[in-house]
């Protein structure tokens, strides 16, 4: 098997298994509160992390990385996993999956107009354009199908779907100048925000004990969509020839995660679901697309 075709395998397993996270992400906050599937997810991740540098045969270096990049670890992981996943369970919580999972999909562009206050890039039209597609389909789904009616199914959930794309787009921007190697950044993460998270629950009351299907559902949403998953993609990007193939697999992800929706958790899958949908991959395809005169006009 070539380098390509091990990517190809990676990244297509990465895909299948965050497919299936939405459909987790639900099924678990039928038995945790979202602050109790951040905390035992993130239990489960920091041990699979922990794994994995084990087979690394890394796991000894861990102490000196942890006493060089605590300041980082801690304020990163203060992001991702904590603020990021409690407001991404609570739009779970608030939302049915297929308009929370369709919504999320948009960190890619909130990227991008992010980096423009933030690394002072210049905007695009084909970014603003790209930008009016996207979010065209967020008003499609969170007004189910009447966007000029402005009738928000849930203006809350709506609301934490959008700011959870706000907190991954940052996350990643202030990760591109990170000098830590990913898994053990990751690691140190996980590690450093578990207190944060145990302080959070036993402050709002949350640290009691919880059903054996919300620990199942948190260990397979931590080992796998926190944890392992990452790892997969991290090595398919390494691997592949072209980042471009690869990076592209993930458009697949929405549409087989909609099948699992509809089959794990019986939610009818709404006409304007698909169409925002659309709208949002389009918005996406719309700003990779090379254009000319749009890629460098500006807004």
């Amino acid at each position: 098997m070539t380098s390509q075709h091990k990517a190809y395998v990676f990244g297509l397993s990465a895909v299948l298994a965050w497919s299936t996270v939405a459909s987790a992400f639900k099924l678990s906050l039928a038995h945790l509160s979202p602050a109790q599937l951040v905390l035992y997810a993130s239990v489960f991740s920091l041990l699979s992390l922990l794994a994995i540098l084990g087979w690394q045969g890394r796991l000894a270096t861990l102490p000196a990385a942890l006493r060089q990049h605590w300041r980082r670890s801690a304020i990163l992981g203060a992001v991702n996993p904590f603020a990021y996943y409690l407001i991404l369970f609570q739009a779970y919580d608030l939302l049915p999956a297929q308009e929370a999972q369709a919504i999320n999909y948009t960190w890619a562009l909130t990227m991008t107009l992010l980096a423009v206050p933030v690394l002072g890039q210049r905007l695009k039209l084909q970014d603003s354009l790209a930008a009016l597609v996207c979010y065209s389909g967020v008003l499609t789904i969170a007004t189910r199908g009447a966007p000029l009616a402005l009738n928000f199914s849930n203006l809350s959930g709506v609301g934490f779907a959008l700011l959870s794309t706000l907190l991954w787009a940052g996350y990643w921007l202030f990760n591109a100048k990170d000098e830590r190697e990913p898994v053990m950044g990751l690691t140190l993460n996980f590690l450093l925000s578990l207190p944060l998270t145990l302080l959070w629950c036993a402050a709002t009351g949350e640290l009691t004990p919880v059903a054996w299907q919300g620990i199942a559902g948190a260990a397979y949403v931590g080992a796998l969509e926190m944890g392992f998953t990452f790892v997969l993609w991290l090595s398919a990007m390494k691997l592949t020839s072209s980042t471009a193939r690869i990076a592209n697999l993930i458009f697949l992800s929405p549409m087989l995660s909609l099948v699992l929706i509809s089959a794990l958790l019986g939610e009818a899958i709404l006409p304007s679901t698909l169409t925002g949908l659309a709208l949002i991959l389009g918005g996406l395809l719309l700003q990779k697309l090379p254009i000319p005169g749009l890629r460098t006009a500006r807004a």
